[in-house]
């Protein structure tokens, strides 16, 4: 019985370095990914065999990608606090306010963003790279930026999903929180067409207002139906645990 006991301690040792290993290396590349592109990407401002159109107004911080992955990048730091100040526990009884807020901006923002921004890009690129990367982007934007931002955001955060559990809100405010984000976005690309006369992705510039409009719709519910998927995923995934680690607390 005690060599049971110690067997699962020690698995469960193994299985928590683990997982803040993956957190500091998630951290420490997506913070890198943004010191990287913020630093030293500069887009052209215009090409003649592209649809890019490059305008300053907004900086990185009109694309969705770059605003994605500081959120990526602030989970995982908030994560590795929380494996070293917060805690791990399933179902603590009194969960400390970084582990509430790490859940939280997993459920709400990280999970559903990552998703979003990985499978809409390699979409597009796959259809037509010109709509979202155009070739001329090549020689400034390296490769291994280029995964780290759309491809790596991806792997982690559903690595992440089996590896940590995670409280989720109550669906409306789970859902008004991603809602407020993406309309925000939405707001703040208009914003930025307004004052610049270009619109952030190449794609927007071939679609009239009614194929934007439908876009722009299907965008915001292919986000909402991420929430669900995490929501989803966490249930399927964590379900037994969560009710043994119930039961073992009563």
């Amino acid at each position: 019985m005690a060599t049971g006991a110690a067997t699962h301690s020690l698995l469960n040792s193994v299985f928590g370095a683990l997982r803040t290993l993956l957190h500091l290396t998630a951290a420490v590349q997506f913070t890198y990914g943004i010191y990287y592109d913020y630093t030293y990407v500069e887009f052209p401002n215009s090409d003649p065999n592209s649809k890019l159109i490059h305008h300053p107004f907004g900086g990185k911080f009109k694309y969705l990608t770059f605003l994605d992955a500081i959120i990526q990048a602030l989970y995982y730091i908030v994560s590795l606090v929380n494996d070293f100040v917060g805690t791990n526990e399933l179902v603590p009884k009194r969960p400390p306010a970084i582990r509430k807020f790490k859940d939280w901006l997993m459920s709400t923002l990280a999970f559903p963003v990552a998703i979003n921004v990985g499978v809409t890009f390699w979409t597009l690129y796959a259809i037509d790279r010109e709509l979202v990367f155009p070739k001329v982007l090549d020689p400034v934007f390296p490769s291994w930026l280029n995964h780290v931002l759309h491809t790596n955001i991806v792997v982690f955060i559903v690595l992440e999903m089996f590896t940590s559990y995670r409280a989720y809100p109550s669906r409306s405010k789970g859902l008004t929180g991603l809602g407020i984000f993406m309309v925000s976005y939405l707001v703040w690309i208009h914003i930025i067409k307004h004052y610049s006369n270009v619109w952030v992705y190449p794609v927007l510039e071939v679609l009239q207002l009614p194929q934007r409009i439908v876009f722009f719709v299907a965008v915001l519910g292919f986000t909402f139906a991420l929430y669900l998927l995490g929501e989803f995923l966490n249930n399927v995934v964590w379900a037994k645990e969560v009710k043994l680690s119930q039961r073992k607390s009563k």
